[in-house]
């Protein structure tokens, strides 16, 4: 396989990796703002003898796709939850985006600002965790897969080894 060819298969991989992610992004309704969907980037270098592509994305996604365990919720993630809660004002600022209120036990709206909104929501995050959406891993396993066998034995590529530098160098 040559120099172009390579090229092209590794920008047709990164491409459809980032595309399917935001997609994810989106169909999971985690595209607020869109800062984690414009963070989605490749970064491509082949030469003769070796080639890298990495993956970029603000640090929140890495958080988003392999998911935080909480204090009482654990999931199978190195992330977790233990003295510290997520930051409550970009939850606020959440909250007041998707205009969530307090309500008392008749439905009615209760007293309270945003931050209270966002502490409580904060706060039951920690307790519960993130969920792991996977919206990078799936497509990026789903693209691994499919990359032309010639490209795989060329470079002896093995998949675990890759996701691991990849998340590596997010």
């Amino acid at each position: 396989m040559d120099l172009k060819e390579t090229n092209n298969a590794l920008n047709k991989f990164a491409k459809y990796v980032i595309q399917q992610s935001r997609s994810n992004l989106t169909r999971g309704n985690k595209n607020y703002k869109k800062s984690l969907y414009d963070s989605l980037k490749s970064d491509i270098n082949v030469s003769a003898n070796s080639f890298s592509l990495s993956f970029i994305m603000n640090e929140y996604g890495v958080y988003q796709d392999k998911g935080v365990s909480g204090t009482e919720r654990k999931y199978n993630t190195k992330f977790s939850y233990r003295q510290k809660m997520p930051p409550i004002k970009p939850i606020a600022d959440w909250a007041k985006f998707r205009n969530i209120r307090l309500r008392n036990d008749k439905g009615q709206f209760a007293k309270g600002n945003y931050n209270t909104i966002g502490y409580l929501i904060a706060r039951s995050i920690k307790k519960k965790g993130i969920k792991p959406s996977l919206f990078f891993t799936k497509p990026f396993e789903k693209a691994f897969n499919n990359l032309p066998d010639v490209l795989v034995k060329a470079y002896a590529l093995h998949l675990d080894e890759f996701i691991d530098y990849t998340i590596k160098t997010i």
